[in-house]
């Protein structure tokens, strides 16, 4: 953990602070929701359940004390109706902006739906914010965001061309956000997440992240599903690596305001190499997979490589990540043994 983490907890278990998190019965956004209220946060929840679900909330309630849960308040609704993000933003202190739709392959099937969430949902909430005067505005933007760029490692001033309708709309997001700083002095935050995975991460349906839908088909015994030669790279970023930047970012020092920054490990790991690291986690939680994975076409919209630099984050915000591939592996493993089975 580091220093900055500790300091800005330890400050925020002294003085609670009243949070909205949108998107919190998604797997991002309840993971979120989850390390607020231990923190002993009042933290008020939004979402639509288009992609996040019930179960999240009511095992978050079952991970929480019953006076912990006390301090959170749900609201269902969508973020593209703007009285819904007025309502939710009234009277909280920090936004963590987390509610879109993802999925590159979804926004390529629609991009009409995806615009409309993740452009429209976004200046709704960012005209709520600032109309609101909420002291912080953290929002997820994304990886994709870097396009056709081939430069490793990723740094935040080098952007490429979008190659998907979602990366198109997480640029606008950081547009408005920009905007908005220089048109109204309203100040916020952009998080690129890299390839995020840990627990609650859902993996069914179309859209599944490769992390969760590769551990259920092994833990079923089905095959593994490789789009291209297995040579591809990312860099993976635990769930807690994410929790920890959004609350830095929502207590950041006036320099680290008005930012948009990588949230990852700075590291490459191969679709190939992943594969081996599950198969082993696997095997240290009592189930065996012996099978090969099956390779077919590389999937439209991807990019090739993907690793983040991550030192701005580090200067500016104080960010340390706590853990890499293997070891948040082997943090989620025993989730995703108990609840893909």
């Amino acid at each position: 953990m580091s220093n900055r983490y500790q300091e800005v907890t330890t400050a925020l278990r002294a003085e609670p602070k009243n949070w909205l998190v949108t998107g919190c019965a998604g797997f991002i956004g309840s993971n979120l929701l989850e390390a607020l209220l231990v923190m002993g946060q009042k933290v008020r929840g939004l979402d639509n359940f288009a992609t996040g679900y019930r179960h999240n909330l009511d095992e978050v309630q079952k991970t929480v004390t019953p006076e912990q849960w006390a301090n959170f308040s749900f609201v269902e609704g969508d973020i593209r109706d703007f009285d819904t993000c007025r309502k939710a933003v009234d009277g909280v202190d920090f936004v963590l902006h987390q509610a879109a739709l993802g999925s590159v392959p979804r926004s390529l099937k629609d991009p009409i739906t995806t615009n409309a969430v993740n452009v429209g949902g976004f200046l709704n909430m960012l005209v709520a914010a600032r109309d609101a005067q909420v002291q912080a505005f953290v929002y997820a933007a994304s990886s994709s965001t870097y396009g056709d760029l081939e430069e490793l490692p990723k740094v935040e001033e080098r952007i490429g061309r979008p190659l998907s309708p979602y990366a198109v709309t997480k640029y606008v997001n950081e547009l408005y956000a920009d905007v908005f700083t220089r048109s109204y002095g309203f100040g916020s935050v952009g998080l690129r997440y890299f390839n995020v995975f840990g627990k609650r991460q859902d993996p069914n349906g179309a859209y599944a992240a490769v992390i969760p839908t590769w551990i259920a088909a092994m833990i079923r015994g089905e095959d593994v599903v490789v789009n291209g030669d297995g040579e591809t790279s990312r860099d993976f970023c635990f769930i807690d690596n994410v929790v920890q930047a959004n609350i830095l970012a929502a207590l950041a020092q006036p320099e680290g305001i008005n930012q948009v920054y990588n949230v990852a490990v700075n590291a490459r790991t191969s679709l190939n190499e992943l594969f081996d690291y599950l198969a082993k986690a696997l095997g240290n939680n009592g189930i065996v997979y012996d099978r090969q994975p099956v390779y077919r076409d590389f999937r439209a919209g991807d990019v090739r490589h993907s690793q983040a630099d991550i030192s701005k984050a580090k200067e500016l915000l104080g960010y340390e990540p706590m853990h890499n591939i293997v070891q948040g592996i082997e943090v989620a493993m025993p989730w995703y043994t108990q609840f893909l089975r």
